[in-house]
């Protein structure tokens, strides 16, 4: 029986396999906030797609996971400095979790902001996304102060490269 394999690449954000990622990001993300699955006139492309600009060199980029060659996983980073990157849209599909992609993720979008000149990774999130707060401490980001404020962000996190 063949082993099924991770692989990560970056990926412009309009790609049919991004925007799907992206889109269900939105819809996991939104949904846990309001508590319910969001019907299908609930999703707001435009918060979907609000930034996508500054997830593409020089200065951001777009990983798209696949396992086994299925779409499954991505996450974004802008450089908001010359030190520092942000992670963004860390995400991986219910159906994949727990097949190690998650991790494989932060460390490709660490490298990834290393290639681009950091020196600290830093990121936001709720305090409900209990599993992604336990990656990135698994991963050994410490909170910070807030280095920025918005309606869904909590509590941030921060990491030397």
């Amino acid at each position: 029986m063949a082993r099924m394999t991770w692989t990560f690449s970056p990926e412009c954000v309009d790609t049919p396999d991004a925007t799907s990622l992206r889109r269900d990001y939105f819809g996991d993300v939104a949904g846990r906030y309001y508590g319910r699955v969001l019907t299908e006139d609930e999703y707001d492309e435009e918060m979907i797609d609000e930034g996508l600009d500054l997830l593409a060199p020089p200065a951001g980029g777009f990983l798209v996971g696949r396992y086994d060659g299925k779409a499954a996983a991505c996450g974004g980073l802008v450089l908001l400095d010359s030190e520092r990157a942000e992670l963004t849209r860390v995400f991986v599909r219910h159906a994949f979790r727990g097949l190690g992609g998650a991790d494989l993720l932060v460390s490709g979008l660490e490298e990834a902001a290393r290639a681009l000149g950091a020196r600290r990774a830093v990121l936001n999130t709720r305090l409900d996304l209990v599993e992604a707060r336990a990656l990135y401490v698994r991963h050994g980001y410490n909170e910070i102060p807030a280095y920025c404020t918005g309606p869904y962000m909590e509590i941030w996190y921060g990491k030397e490269l």
